[in-house]
C-alpha cells in the first residue's frame, strides 16, 4: 500500500533540491551563510561532490526523484526542502516558514508541485507558522507536531483544522528553548522513526510526556549520545524499515542502529548537512512510501 503517512515505509518517490540548484555558486554562499546562521561557509565544489554521493543512494534503489529548480526568490537554505511543505494522502500542505530568510520557499515549491499535478490540500497562513521539520508521522493516522520557534500554536491549529476532519490525530509536542530562536531546532532534531516500533531519539531534549507516549505506542529507542547530537546523529532517514541513511561521523549511533537490526548507509555531509544543520531528513521531501 502506498501512503504519504509514514516516516519509515519503503521510499517510492521524493523531492530533492540539489546543491547546484540551491547553493548556486561560491559567491552566493559567501553572501548568505552568516545571515542564515550556518556554522561556516560551505565550499561549493565540495558540496556538489557530497550531494552527488547523497543522491546516489536514491538512484541505486530506483526511487522516483523530482527536482526543485533554482529560484531567485529563495536562499541557500532551500536545499532543506522538507520544511516548506507536508505530504499527505489528501494532497500537499504548504507551510509558512518561521525563519525569515526562508519565507519565499513555500510559494516556490507550490509551482513545482502544481507542475506535475499534485493536489494542494491547504496552506498555513500568517500569523500561523509551520515547518516540515517539526512534523513527523507516528503511524498512518497520527502525526506529531513540535511547538518550536519555527512552528507556533496558530500554525498547529491550522494544521489540525486541515487534518482533523480527515481522521488524523495531531499530537502537539512542546519543545524547549534550547539555543533560542536563531538555532535550527525542530522536532526531527530529536526524533527519527525508522520502523513502526523503532525510533532514533535524543532523550535529553525530549519532553517526558512525549517520550512516554512513544513507549506506550510500542516504540523502542536508539539513543543518540550527547557527543553525536550536534553532528546530527539523530537525523536519520529511513529508506525502508530499518534501512537507514545518516551523516557520516556518528559511529556510536551507527553501532547502536546496527545492534537494533538496522542496515546503515552513510554520506559525507560536512558542506551540505553539518554547516547548515540539516541532515538527510531535511534534505528530502518524501512523498510516497510503501507500507
Amino acid at each position: 500500500m502506498k501512503t504519504c503517512h509514514s516516516e519509515y515505509g519503503t521510499l517510492k518517490s521524493l523531492w530533492i533540491k540539489p546543491a547546484s540548484e540551491a547553493f548556486l555558486n561560491q559567491a552566493t554562499l559567501q553572501t548568505q551563510w552568516e545571515e542564515l546562521n550556518y556554522l561556516g561557509e560551505p565550499i561549493f565544489q565540495e558540496a556538489l561532490i557530497e550531494y552527488e554521493a547523497f543522491q546516489s543512494h536514491f538512484v541505486k534503489q530506483d526511487i522516483e526523484l523530482n527536482f526543485l529548480q533554482a529560484d531567485d526568490t529563495v536562499m541557500m537554505d532551500s536545499i532543506y526542502c522538507r520544511d516548506a511543505a507536508l505530504a499527505t494522502d489528501f494532497g500537499m500542505i504548504i507551510c509558512n516558514m518561521g525563519k525569515g530568510g526562508r519565507i519565499n520557499e513555500p510559494k516556490a515549491q507550490v509551482k513545482a508541485y502544481q507542475s506535475i499535478g499534485l493536489n494542494i490540500l491547504g496552506t498555513i497562513n500568517s500569523p500561523g507558522t509551520l515547518e516540515g521539520g517539526d512534523v513527523a508521522w507516528l503511524d498512518q493516522t497520527t502525526v506529531a507536531v513540535g511547538h518550536t520557534y519555527r512552528t507556533n500554536p496558530e500554525g498547529m491549529k491550522q494544521l489540525e483544522a486541515l487534518l482533523g476532519p480527515k481522521g488524523i490525530e495531531v499530537i502537539p509536542v512542546e519543545l524547549p528553548h534550547y539555543k533560542g530562536p536563531s538555532d535550527v531546532f525542530h522536532l526531527m532534531s530529536i526524533l527519527s522513526p525508522v520502523d513502526k516500533d523503532l525510533a532514533v531519539i535524543y532523550s535529553p531534549l525530549m519532553p517526558i510526556k512525549f517520550r512516554n507516549l512513544l513507549i506506550d505506542r510500542g516504540f523502542d529507542f536508539v539513543e543518540v549520545p550527547e557527543e553525536e547530537f550536534e553532528s546530527m546523529g539523530c537525523n536519520v532517514l529511513a529508506l525502508s524499515p530499518r534501512e537507514c541513511l545518516m551523516v557520516a561521523g556518528n559511529p556510536i549511533t551507527k553501532s547502536r542502529l546496527a545492534e537494533a537490526g538496522c542496515i546503515v548507509k552513510e554520506y559525507a555531509g560536512s558542506e551540505i548537512s553539518v554547516k547548515g544543520g540539516g541532515g538527510p531528513t531535511c534534505l528530502t521531501r518524501p512523498i510516497y512510501r510503501e507500507i
